[in-house]
């Protein structure tokens, strides 16, 4: 489970590329190294990854094929930033919302509105998601809790301080840039269990 606050971000330094497959490793900083063992979870932009192998700083995750297919973490280069939260533990403060590092799609950024202190992104999901998007609910955007500003139809706009623009990459995203979108669970869960309770009504 992860909490969606970012602790840092991490460079990717190596890839290897195979069929369908790929590894990437990134540096990370020294403060969340502490602890960490082969098989930790952690969250890449908002998806859950398996540390596979770590030598000093350098840490190695194993992507399948259905993460590069549905995430934008395909789609990374050397040199690309990443947003990255350790697992939470018992005890952990729930600074944002409860997360579990299960991508269910990739969103454009459709609009970039930027003010003298803040900033608004606007984003398309399918329009099969958009009955889980409600204004002020939460949603994980490249691993980022954040809080739904406005809806239209499949359309959303989330609104960023001066601090989360500085403590992730989200800072770097423009027009175009596909992000990973994490539906609230328990948003998902209630409007699901009620669809499926109307639905066996009209039967």
């Amino acid at each position: 489970m992860f909490t969606g606050i970012v602790q840092a971000t991490a460079k990717v330094i190596d890839i290897v590329e195979k069929p369908q497959f790929r590894t990437h490793t990134l540096t990370l900083p020294e403060d969340l190294l502490a602890g960490l063992k082969a098989g930790a979870s952690i969250a890449h932009n908002g998806c859950c990854l398996t540390v596979v192998s770590i030598a000093g700083n350098r840490v190695s995750f194993d992507l399948m094929q259905e993460t590069l297919r549905l995430t934008n973490l395909g789609a990374l280069v050397v040199g690309d930033s990443v947003n990255i939260e350790r697992a939470a533990r018992f005890g952990d403060e729930i600074g944002g919302h409860q997360m579990y590092g299960h991508i269910i799609c990739s969103a454009p950024v459709t609009e970039v509105i930027v003010t003298e202190n803040n900033r608004t992104l606007w984003f398309e999901l399918p329009e099969e998601l958009a009955k889980y998007l409600f204004c002020k609910g939460y949603i994980g955007i490249d691993g980022i809790s954040l809080t739904i500003g406005e809806v239209d139809r499949n359309r959303f706009c989330v609104n960023l301080i001066p601090e989360t623009l500085a403590r992730t990459n989200i800072d770097s995203r423009r027009t175009g840039d596909r992000v990973n979108i994490e539906i609230d669970p328990q948003t998902q869960a209630i409007v699901d269990t009620v669809e499926r309770t109307m639905s066996n009504r009209d039967k």
